[in-house]
């Protein structure tokens, strides 16, 4: 005879019904706590770029004035700017000096890059080395470069007319406006590719080198190899380091401004629109505003079109 099967003991009620109001409690107090530590940052952010930010779109629609109230003048500022010779000029110098100093920038930190993932004597200090233009003061490689360009005792002249006789006769490179721009773009490409050249580096060193081995195996020569294995892997890379690069370049001053006063890129004519001579802070602010919508409308075509985001 077989024995009454036992009921197991039932489970002891659970304390569900409690955890939701328990949780809640708590994520309420955790999130309380994340806005006390992030509010420094939000009010420091707010008070420091984004008030800035509003009050120069504010101060764009009137006339400024020393001394006295600012007069309301609406798109007066946007129109004198935008139909004004020379703001034409310096959005064409601008171009110019972006596109090619980016160009230049990208492809020397490429091409130093590619050579300093090889293996040779000595490569720990010429990394080193590849890395001074882009951390020694502005101020100080500004007064060697135009040492460099002296028309008189400069060692440009001196190598390129005195001893080799390229040029019939001494002449300013940095003071002609014509030749000044490209001088400041060999700067520009000289004091900051280091910059790339150290990003690109560290993305060639991540490369899997058993996918260069087996591209050797089936045939493929350098140029192949560059084109199938490393371009790929550095392409987001190098993209970003252009935007990044372009956002800067766009907004380049003290490099440009200090090197020559004959380029006058958009920074610069908004500096000497709003801070020298009349110093008409209202169209200074308005030349900020116009610099931000064309940059906001590259960055969204870029992000858009290239990084596919």
């Amino acid at each position: 005879m077989r024995a009454p099967k036992q009921e197991k003991p039932s489970a002891p009620p659970s304390l569900s019904i409690f955890t939701p109001t328990v949780m809640s409690g708590r994520a309420v107090h955790e999130q309380r706590i994340g806005w006390a530590l992030v509010f420094p940052s939000v009010f420091i952010i707010l008070a420091l770029i984004l008030y800035p930010v509003l009050y120069n779109i504010y101060l764009s629609f009137f006339a400024f004035k020393l001394a006295g109230d600012n007069v309301f003048v609406g798109l007066r500022n946007y129109v004198q700017i935008l139909t004004d010779s020379e703001f034409l000029l310096a959005v064409r110098e601008t171009l110019v000096y972006v596109v090619f100093s980016t160009l230049g920038t990208t492809l020397l930190g490429l091409g130093t890059a590619m050579v300093m993932n090889k293996k040779f004597p000595l490569r720990g200090l010429v990394r080193s080395l590849i890395l001074l233009p882009y951390v020694a003061p502005v101020i100080s490689v500004v007064f060697a470069w135009q040492f460099i360009f002296d028309p008189v005792n400069g060692i440009f002249m001196d190598v390129f007319h005195t001893k080799l006789g390229l040029f019939a006769e001494r002449f300013n490179l940095i003071g002609s406006p014509s030749t000044a721009i490209w001088v400041a773009i060999l700067f520009g490409i000289w004091k900051n590719f280091p910059f790339t050249y150290l990003m690109i580096l560290s993305r060639l060193q991540a490369i899997d080198e058993t996918l260069y081995e087996a591209a050797e195996v089936d045939g493929a020569n350098g140029w192949q190899k560059f084109k199938a294995i490393t371009l790929p892997e550095v392409y987001f890379v190098i993209s970003a380091l252009i935007l990044l690069r372009v956002i800067w370049n766009f907004n380049k001053f003290e490099e440009v401004y200090l090197l020559t006063s004959n380029v006058k890129v958009l920074s610069v004519y908004t500096y000497l629109k709003a801070f020298t001579g009349t110093m008409d802070l209202g169209q200074g602010a308005t030349l900020a505003v116009l610099q931000f919508i064309i940059l906001i409308g590259f960055i969204l075509v870029y992000v858009k079109k290239v990084l596919k985001w």
